[in-house]
């Protein structure tokens, strides 16, 4: 196949809100929840995406001609490209019934460790969603992040158990689910939590804890109090809170203010090697991409989880050849016009 029949074969089986577009800009899928698309006007999806696009790169061609390094290091384990398939839950609810989540993260997960990079997987008020992933990561040699919501203590500590012993090595919460309409109203209940209870939470369960849905420089500075070991520069693609800024627009702060002390990615709205580029000259140490994951697994299975992997390693490749930078870590803001 090619990532072009990906996406033709995509069409057949998403929807009806996603349209596998050929490129997954937020606009089809505009408000529409359940789907794809963002809460309330359905703009910030938009703006996730635009905002990469406003951001320019300059390129240095003068200098040595040798061959780019994309290794990433990543809390003991190393992969191919700072890449990373975003945390997905309730496929068939969102994207088209041809696969329910575990079924999914059978495929998502192994195909991505074998493409060279891990995924985050998602949470739902099933549990045994999330029980299924945690049991798909740890049969990946635990090359795969558990992503929790934001649950009442007890429901956490039993789904955090349950993911360690399935042999999954770091962890992490997407604490902007609060804002999820299916949320809400829940019994046990979901919800914010302070910075003592995720530092209890941390400490609890004693591997690397990611805290995703960071959108600014207070918020970082709370996740890095609470001991949580990286976070995610986040927006929840729009689906927690309408009128917020893109992802692009807030990381070169929180980057500045957290740098060194804390592993930074992002995501929203990043769909090409160029994109990822962007965000890591802008101060993040890797990406995360969800809805291009997703098209990936419904339109090609494992091959185009590593057909997107492969497009995404050979565009960042050539973006940093044209740009004079070798490694990832030559990677800075002198890049950006």
């Amino acid at each position: 196949m090619t990532y072009q029949e990906v996406l033709a074969a995509a069409r057949t089986c998403s929807g009806p809100s996603c349209k596998a577009c050929p490129v997954c800009n937020g606009r089809a899928c505009g408000n529409i929840m359940p789907g794809p698309g963002a809460k309330g006007t359905g703009t910030v999806a938009i703006r996730n995406y635009e905002a990469w696009q406003n951001v320019y790169l300059n390129m240095d061609t003068i200098c040595d001609n040798k061959p780019v390094d994309t290794t990433f290091r990543f809390f003991g384990e190393t992969y191919d490209l700072p890449v990373f398939a975003g945390p997905v839950g309730a496929v068939n609810l969102h994207y088209g019934d041809k696969y329910n989540d575990p079924e999914y993260n059978n495929i998502l997960v192994p195909a991505c460790a074998q493409a060279g990079i891990a995924a985050f997987t998602g949470d739902g008020t099933n549990p045994e969603v999330f029980t299924a992933a945690s049991a798909a990561i740890g049969a990946a040699g635990g090359k795969g992040i558990p992503t929790v919501k934001p649950w009442d203590k007890d429901t956490l500590y039993a789904k955090l158990d349950a993911a360690k012993a399935s042999g999954a090595k770091v962890f992490a919460m997407d604490i902007d689910a609060a804002g999820l309409p299916f949320l809400k109203g829940l019994t046990p209940p979901a919800g914010s939590k302070t910075v003592a209870e995720l530092r209890e939470i941390i400490e609890y369960i004693k591997v690397p804890f990611i805290l995703k849905g960071i959108m600014t420089v207070k918020g970082a500075r709370k996740a890095l109090e609470a001991g949580a070991a990286g976070i995610v520069v986040s927006n929840h693609g729009g689906r927690v809170q309408d009128g917020v800024p893109a992802t692009a627009q807030v990381l070169p702060a929180i980057a500045d203010a957290v740098k060194g002390q804390m592993t930074i990615l992002v995501d929203g709205g990043i769909r090409t090697g160029v994109d990822v580029c962007k965000a890591l000259a802008l101060g993040a140490d890797g990406v995360l991409l969800a809805r291009p994951y997703v098209t990936a697994v419904y339109g090609g299975g494992a091959e185009g989880v590593q057909l997107l992997t492969q497009k995404l390693k050979g565009e960042l490749e050539d973006t940093m050849a044209m740009c004079g930078v070798h490694s990832l870590s030559e990677i800075t803001r002198e890049l950006i016009f």
